[in-house]
C-alpha cells in the first residue's frame, strides 16, 4: 500500500475497555486457540491412522480442519501479542502477511464446503458413479486445486491492494486486518481492486455457495421420495454435519462482510465468530454427528489409557520383583 504522509504502520485497537477487560479477553482467545488446535489436530490425526477413514468424505473433513487451524493461527498468535505486549502498532509488511494468508484458508474454506457438498450429492443421488467420480486420484487432484485456487487469489488481490493509496486514518477496529477495514483507510487506488475482489466474491463466494444450495435441493428432493424411514435418516445424518458447519460460517462471514457496519464492536464480534469460535467448533460439530469419527476417537482413547495401564503394571511388576529379590 502507497501512502502520501508519514504513515507507515497500523494502529491496532481491537477491543474496547483498556485495561480493565484485557486479561479476560486474552484467556478467552489463548482458550480458544489451544481447544481449536487440539481438537482439529485430533480428527487429523483420527483420519490418518484409521484406514477405515480413508475415503474422500474423510479426506475433505481432514483438510478443513487444516484450513481451521490455520484460520485460527493466522489472526490469533499476534492479536495475543498485541494483547500482552501492549504494542498495538502493526507494520505494512506484518499487516500485508496476515492478510494474504488469511485471504489464502478464506478462499480453501469456501471452496472445500462446495466440494464437501457436492461429495454428498454424488454419495446419495448417483452412488454408482461415486468411486468413479471421486477417485482417489481425482481426489488428490481436487485438494491441490483447491490450495493453488487459494495462494492465487489471495496474491492476486493483496497484489492490487498494495497498489492503492493510504491517506486516512492508519486506526484499525478489528481484531485482524482484514480487506473491508483496510478499504477505510483508502483515498485513492481503489478501481482495480475492488474489480478484483468482486470477480473474487463472485468466483470464490457466490458460484460455491450456489452450487452448495443446488446441490443440497437436489440431496433433499430426493431424500423426500425415500419410502423407507431408516434411509431417510441415514441420509440426512449424513449431511447435517456440513449443513450445520456451513450455516454457521456463510452466516457469520455473510453478516460482517455484507450488512452495513454499525459500529466498530459488532464488527469485531463478527470476526470473532468466524475466524476463532467457528474453527475451534468445526470438528467439535463432525465429531459428535459422525458415528465413525466419533467411535474411532473414542477407541484411539481407551487403546492409550489401556497403554499406559500396562506399562505401569509392568512397572510395578518389575519393582516387587526388585523389592523380593
Amino acid at each position: 500500500m502507497k501512502n502520501d504522509t508519514s504513515i507507515n504502520f497500523f494502529y491496532f485497537l481491537p477491543f474496547s475497555g483498556g485495561k480493565r477487560n484485557k486479561p479476560i479477553i486474552t484467556t478467552f482467545f489463548f482458550l480458544i486457540y489451544v481447544v481449536g488446535v487440539l481438537v482439529n489436530s485430533s480428527i487429523i490425526t483420527v483420519i490418518c491412522l484409521e484406514v477405515q477413514l480413508h475415503k474422500p468424505m474423510y479426506l475433505f473433513i481432514s483438510n478443513l480442519s487444516i484450513v481451521d487451524i490455520f484460520y485460527t493461527s493466522v489472526t490469533v498468535p499476534k492479536l495475543l501479542h498485541v494483547l500482552l505486549s501492549g504494542n498495538q502498532i502493526v507494520s505494512f509488511s506484518q499487516c500485508y502477511t496476515q492478510l494474504f494468508f488469511f485471504s489464502v484458508v478464506a478462499t480453501a474454506e469456501e471452496i472445500l464446503l462446495f466440494i464437501m457438498a457436492y461429495d454428498r450429492y454424488v454419495a446419495i443421488c448417483i452412488p454408482l458413479h461415486y468411486h468413479l467420480i471421486l477417485s482417489r486420484k481425482n481426489c488428490i487432484l481436487i485438494t491441490f486445486g483447491i490450495w493453488a485456487a487459494a495462494f492465487f487469489n489471495s496474491l492476486l488481490l493483496v497484489v492490487s491492494a498494495l497498489n492503492m493509496t493510504s491517506c486516512h486514518s492508519n486506526i484499525i477496529h478489528q481484531i485482524f486486518c482484514d480487506f473491508r477495514t483496510l478499504t477505510r483507510t483508502i483515498c485513492t487506488g481503489t478501481t482495480m481492486f475492488f474489480v478484483i475482489a468482486s470477480i473474487e466474491v463472485l468466483l470464490f463466494a457466490f458460484i460455491p455457495l450456489l452450487g452448495t444450495c443446488i446441490s443440497y435441493v437436489n440431496i433433499f428432493l430426493l431424500i423426500f421420495k425415500m419410502t423407507s424411514k431408516e434411509s431417510r435418516s441415514k441420509a440426512f445424518s449424513t449431511c447435517s454435519s456440513h449443513v450445520t458447519v456451513m450455516s454457521m460460517y456463510y452466516g457469520a462471514s455473510l453478516a460482517e462482510y455484507l450488512l452495513p457496519s454499525y459500529s466498530d464492536i459488532l464488527d469485531a464480534t463478527f470476526s470473532v465468530v468466524y475466524t476463532t469460535v467457528i474453527p475451534m467448533t468445526n470438528p467439535i460439530i463432525y465429531s459428535l454427528q459422525n458415528s465413525n469419527i466419533q467411535s474411532t476417537l473414542l477407541r484411539f482413547i481407551n487403546e492409550k489409557i489401556l497403554f499406559k495401564e500396562k506399562l505401569q503394571l509392568k512397572s510395578m511388576t518389575s519393582n516387587n520383583r526388585l523389592i523380593f529379590s
